[in-house]
C-alpha cells in the first residue's frame, strides 16, 4: 500500500515536521482534535427540562413527578436520565453572593441558614437520574428581561435580583456543582442581549444597563470574541468544580453569535435557534438551523434545535403524524433528546413516540454521525445516517400540507443500485426491499424512517460525509460570519406579524458542509460533479479522526460556484502534524486532481486548503470530491 501510494503521488509527495513559526497561522495542523471533549456526552443527552411544560411556575411536587413519570414509563431506562430545572428556582443573590432558593417551592432546600438543592440532587441520583440546573451568562435572566409577568421572578433590590452568573461565575458553578451536585447545567444569554441603557426596565430603575454584546440581528454588532470568552470562563470553571464527576454544559445562545462555529470547542450541546413553539411551521424554522450542520457536531459537543415539543399544539396526541416527524427528524440530527411537555399528563400514544426504542438507537448510535441532508426541496427532504454497526437510517419528511411523492434512493445512499438493499421501517416494523429506487407516497407532514442495509459503493472505506462525527472544521475559512437566509422564517409567537417580519439571523451561511459545496451549491470541478465530498471555502482546515484506515484519498480543486480570476488554491493533507501531500497550486476551471496519503497510524489527518492570497474576504469555494477513508 505504501509503495502505491508514493507512486500516485510522485514528486508531490513530501514529508516534513510543522514549522515551530507557524503555530500562530490557524491552518498550520496541529495533530490534535480541538472540538471539545470534556464533560459527558459521547451521545447526545436526554431527559425531561421544565420550561416548555410550566415556564417558570415551577416547585418541586412538579420536578418529582416529571422525574417519578420518567422511571415509571419506562423512558427511563431507554436514557432519558436528565431532569432539569429551568428558569424560577431562585429567589435572590445575598449580600455576600451566594444565590438563595426559593424554598416556599422547594421545601427541600430548607435544611439552614444556606438553602441547598442537595437533598433533591440526591434524591433524583438515588433515583438512577442526573440533575439540572439554568442560569444566564448575564446579570439577569431571561424571564426577568423578557417574561417579567411569569411566576417566581427573583425578589428584593436590584442588586438581589441580579441572579445570573456575570461577575459570580467561579463562585456559582462552584455552588452548583461542587456544593449542590448537579450534572447538567443551561446557560442562557439574555442577560448580554436585553439590557442597553434605554430599555424600559433599565430606565425604570429595576436593571442595571448591561452594553449589549449580542444582536440577533446583526452578527457585526455582535462582540463574537468577548461572548466566546464569557461561555469559555463558564467552562474552565465547570471542569474545575466538577471534579472529574461527568456534566453536560449546555450553551443557549439561539444561534446568536456565530456560536454555529465556536459552540462545539466550548460546550456539550450548542443552540442553533431561537426558542422552538408547539406549531409546525417554528419546528421547520428550528430544524432547518441544524439540518446543514453536520460537521459541526460529534461525540461530545451537539448542535441543539431546542427541546422536544412532542404533546403540545400541532405536536400532541391529536396530531401524532406530526409528532412522530418532530421526533424522527430531532433523533435523526442528533438533536438531545430533551422532553418539554408535562409528563404527569402523558397519554400511551405520546408514551410510544418518546419510547420508540429503534429511533431512540438512531439518536443514540456510537458512531455519532448527524444525518447528512441527502435530498434538498422546499417540498420534501432526505436525510441519511451512517450508523456503527454500517448500516444506514434514512429519513423522508414532507414538509408540507400535502401528500408527496418521494424515492427511497440506493444512490443517495451511497448503497450499489445493482443489489438488494433492504429496509426496516422503523414506524410501523414492515421490512422490504428494493433494487435502484423504490418509490414511496408520505402523507401530509409525515416523515418514513427506515435502517437500510446493502451493498456499500466504497468497500473497504468511508467516505468523509459518512462520518461528520469524526470530522471537524477547526478553521472553515468563514471570513465573516453571514446569516442563513435559507432558514424557515415562520410567525414568532412573541412578535405575530407586527414589524416587518422575520429576518435571515442565524450564522451559518457559506460554512463547511457534506455533499454539498458552501451556499448549498453542487459539488463540481470544472463540469465534473460529485455526489459525495466535502464542500468548504479556502483558507481551511478539517480535522479528521483516523481509526485504522491506511490510506486517504479525494479529487481535489476549486469548485465551479467560485468565480473566474479567484487566487489559486493548494491542497494539503496533514497526518500527526506531517505533510503527507500536496497539489499544484488549483485555479477556477482546472481539472480536478487526484491526492492521495499513507495515513496508516495517523491518529488525526488534517485537510488544508489555502489560497494563494492568504485571508481574501472572498474566499473560493473549494471540494474535497469522493473524499475517502480506506482500510
Amino acid at each position: 500500500m505504501r509503495a502505491l501510494l508514493h507512486a500516485l503521488l510522485g514528486a508531490s509527495l513530501a514529508v516534513m515536521s510543522v514549522p515551530a513559526a507557524a503555530a500562530a497561522d490557524p491552518l498550520a495542523p496541529t495533530g490534535r482534535w480541538s472540538a471539545n471533549t470534556a464533560g459527558q456526552a459521547p451521545l447526545p443527552p436526554m431527559g425531561w427540562a421544565s420550561w416548555n411544560a410550566f415556564n417558570s411556575d415551577i416547585d418541586e411536587e412538579k420536578i418529582l413527578a416529571s422525574a417519578q413519570a420518567l422511571v415509571d414509563s419506562g423512558l427511563a431506562s431507554l436514557g432519558y436520565r436528565y431532569v432539569n430545572i429551568d428558569d424560577g428556582w431562585w429567589l435572590r443573590r445575598r449580600a455576600d453572593g451566594r444565590l438563595i432558593i426559593r424554598t416556599d417551592r422547594f421545601p427541600s432546600a430548607a435544611i439552614g441558614a444556606d438553602p441547598s438543592f442537595r437533598p433533591l440532587t440526591d434524591r433524583l441520583h438515588a433515583m438512577g437520574l442526573k440533575a439540572g440546573i439554568y442560569s444566564d451568562i448575564g446579570r439577569n435572566s431571561c424571564g426577568q428581561i423578557y417574561t417579567p409577568d411569569f411566576s417566581n421572578q427573583p425578589e428584593g433590590t436590584v442588586a438581589e435580583r441580579e441572579v445570573g452568573l456575570y461577575g459570580h461565575v467561579d463562585r456559582d458553578i462552584r455552588l452548583f456543582f461542587a456544593d449542590w451536585n448537579f450534572d447538567f447545567i443551561k446557560v442562557d444569554g439574555c442577560g448580554i442581549r436585553g439590557l442597553p441603557a434605554d430599555a424600559p426596565h433599565v430606565r425604570s430603575g429595576m436593571y442595571r444597563a448591561l452594553t449589549p454584546l449580542v444582536d440577533m440581528q446583526s452578527l457585526g454588532v455582535t462582540d463574537v470574541a468577548a461572548v466566546r470568552a464569557l461561555y469559555q470562563e463558564v467552562g474552565e470553571a465547570i471542569r474545575t468544580h466538577s471534579r472529574g464527576r461527568p456534566y453536560v454544559y449546555s450553551i443557549c445562545l439561539w444561534g446568536a453569535a456565530d456560536v454555529r462555529q465556536w459552540g462545539k470547542d466550548v460546550g456539550n450541546m450548542s443552540r442553533t435557534s431561537d426558542d422552538i413553539q408547539p406549531s409546525w411551521a417554528r419546528m421547520l424554522t428550528n430544524l432547518d438551523t441544524v439540518v446543514t450542520r453536520a460537521l459541526y457536531a460529534g461525540p461530545g459537543a451537539w448542535n441543539d434545535p431546542d427541546m422536544l415539543f412532542v404533546g403540545t399544539g400541532d405536536f400532541d396526541d391529536r396530531h401524532l403524524t406530526q409528532a412522530r416527524s418532530h421526533f424522527s427528524l430531532w433523533a435523526m440530527l442528533n438533536a438531545p433528546l430533551i422532553i418539554g411537555y408535562d409528563l404527569r399528563r402523558m397519554t400511551p400514544a405520546l408514551r410510544a413516540v418518546f419510547g420508540n426504542a429503534e429511533l431512540v438507537a438512531l439518536n443514540q448510535d456510537a458512531a455519532g454521525n448527524q444525518a447528512v441532508l441527502a435530498y434538498d426541496s422546499d417540498q420534501v427532504q432526505g436525510f441519511v445516517k451512517m450508523l456503527a454497526d454500517g448500516s444506514k437510517a434514512v429519513a423522508l419528511f414532507n414538509r408540507t400540507a400535502s401528500p408527496v411523492q418521494a424515492l427511497v434512493s440506493a444512490d443517495q445512499l451511497k448503497l450499489r443500485p445493482d443489489a438488494d438493499v433492504a429496509l426496516r421501517d422503523l414506524w410501523s416494523g414492515r421490512q422490504q426491499s428494493f433494487r435502484g429506487e423504490l418509490p414511496l407516497e408520505l402523507a401530509p407532514h409525515e416523515t418514513r424512517v427506515f435502517r437500510a442495509s446493502g451493498t456499500r459503493r466504497l468497500p473497504g472505506g468511508l467516505y468523509l460525509s459518512e462520518m461528520p462525527g469524526s470530522v471537524n472544521p477547526a478553521e472553515d475559512g468563514v471570513p465573516q460570519p453571514e446569516a442563513d437566509p435559507t432558514i424557515e422564517r415562520s410567525i414568532t409567537p412573541w412578535m405575530g406579524t407586527r414589524g416587518s417580519g422575520e429576518h435571515a439571523q442565524y450564522a451559518g451561511w457559506g460554512g463547511a458542509d457534506a455533499d454539498r459545496a458552501p451556499y448549498r451549491k453542487l459539488l463540481r470541478i470544472a463540469g465534473r460533479a460529485f455526489d459525495t465530498g466535502i464542500g468548504i471555502l479556502a483558507n481551511s482546515r478539517l480535522e479528521v479522526r483516523n481509526s485504522g484506515f491506511r490510506a486517504f484519498e479525494a479529487d481535489v480543486g476549486v469548485n465551479d460556484s467560485g468565480r473566474q480570476g479567484s487566487s489559486p488554491v493548494t491542497f494539503e493533507v496533514w497526518g500527526d502534524g506531517v505533510l503527507l501531500a500536496r497539489s499544484e497550486p488549483m485555479g477556477f476551471g482546472d481539472p480536478a486532481a487526484r491526492l492521495a496519503a499513507d495515513v496508516a497510524g495517523r491518529r488525526i489527518v488534517e485537510l488544508v486548503a489555502r489560497s494563494a492570497d492568504g485571508a481574501t474576504l472572498a474566499p473560493s469555494p473549494v471540494t474535497w470530491g469522493n473524499a475517502a477513508l480506506l482500510r
